[in-house]
């Protein structure tokens, strides 16, 4: 009879913890409609967010690198972006993702991408 109340007991906990609605990790983003018939567009534009997230990363760890090597070489920082190119820090200020523009403070050194 106690191994039956037990058995009876894992099953029901197994059961409510099988039925709970499942949680979302926090700011993620509900990309999909949940129509099967707009996934690829769905697919396709969650794609999209993701390059452009990437390519925002990739940007930001560039030029933070180039400001670093700057500061490091110069002793202080550029006065502007350009000033990275003509110290030779960078090659080339890349171009800002579509839809964003560079926030950079001389006084601190630091730098951002932000929306237009």
């Amino acid at each position: 009879m106690k191994i039956s109340f037990s058995l009876l007991f894992a099953a029901a906990c197994f059961l409510f913890v099988g039925c709970q609605e499942e949680k979302k990790a926090p700011g993620a983003a509900d990309t999909s409609s949940g129509n099967p018939l707009t996934a690829p567009a769905d697919y396709v534009g969650a794609l999209g967010k993701a390059q452009q997230s990437a390519q925002k990363t990739l940007t930001t760890v560039g030029i933070d690198q180039a400001l670093k090597t700057f500061y490091t070489e110069q002793g202080r920082f550029p006065t502007d972006l350009n000033e990275l190119v003509t110290k030779g820090a960078i090659s080339q200020i890349p171009p800002a993702p579509r839809g964003m523009k560079y926030d950079y403070d001389s006084k601190a050194g630091t730098f951002k991408v932000v929306p237009e």
